[in-house]
């Protein structure tokens, strides 16, 4: 999203963004949906009445933001998910699994067109702004983060076509705060594969120099060491490959978060130097 379209679409009313390609299939993005309602529940419990989040750029199908919804409404039953995406036969097209008021579907973009103007506790923008240059991330970063409650979460990343490789950035309304790598074990080679799916933000900077690379480059070395764990079965090779990094990288989940195939640590800690 370049300043000149988001300045164009403010001016004209039109969505702020471009259409994605809408690759979408059930429980692809389970993995984020798992991680999306562990880290929201205090805010989730706290909120007022209603809290809001949207799944801004749902694709082809509506069924990222129904199972969000539905994973979700476990924390809090009266939360409102409003599924938003730019190309109106979509939107259309949503309409037919729509539970109003509480789940809906509308036409929007970047600008996030809530009723009333609220401020979502959550905006989820999952495989959205891989089409876009690297230098157009931050501006689309804070144009989201500022619709954001105070409390609230803006979660960005990608994952392949069935979801078992996920990268993510957890932003808060001052900005980037975690990363986090999610992978089913089973079919997990090493874990420098999931870098074909970091976030933009990242995906350009594996390279040597760059903290990100230094990152899966340690994960790499200690998934081979830890080997010997892979007799007991493939979580315990990951999770000694966690043991190994923990002090050397800030890692910020616990192991049962590790257990799931997940890692997050602080985003200043691989931020694009």
């Amino acid at each position: 999203m370049s300043a000149a379209a988001g300045a164009r679409g403010a001016r004209t009313g039109k969505p702020v963004g471009a259409i994605t390609r809408g690759t979408t299939n059930p429980n692809r993005l389970r993995r984020q949906d798992r991680w999306i309602a562990h880290a929201l529940v205090p805010a989730l419990r706290h909120a007022e009445a209603a809290p809001v989040v949207v799944d801004l750029g749902y694709g082809a199908a509506p069924w990222t933001a129904v199972e969000l919804f539905d994973r979700l409404r476990a924390v809090r039953a009266d939360v409102r998910m409003v599924g938003i995406e730019i190309e109106p036969d979509r939107v259309a097209a949503a309409q037919r699994v729509a539970r109003p008021p509480e789940l809906t579907f509308r036409r929007g973009g970047f600008e996030v067109p809530l009723d009333g103007n609220r401020r979502p506790l959550l905006i989820r923008a999952a495989n959205v702004l891989r089409q876009y240059d690297e230098d157009e991330v931050t501006a689309a970063w804070a144009r989201l983060c500022a619709r954001l409650a105070p409390d609230g979460l803006l979660v960005e990343g990608t994952c392949d076509e069935i979801g078992r490789k996920q990268a993510w950035v957890a932003l808060g309304p001052e900005g980037p705060r975690t990363l986090t790598l999610s992978a089913h074990l089973a079919s997990l080679e090493r874990p420098s594969d999931l870098a074909e799916r970091l976030p933009k933000a990242l995906i350009h900077r594996n390279v040597p120099g760059e903290p990100v690379h230094a990152f899966l480059r340690d994960l790499d070395r200690a998934w081979a060491a830890a080997a010997p764990y892979a007799d007991f079965g493939v979580r315990q090779r990951w999770l000694a490959m966690v043991r190994a990094v923990a002090d050397s990288w800030p890692l910020t989940d616990t192991q049962a978060r590790h257990r799931l195939g997940e890692l997050t640590l602080r985003w200043e800690a691989v931020a694009p130097g």
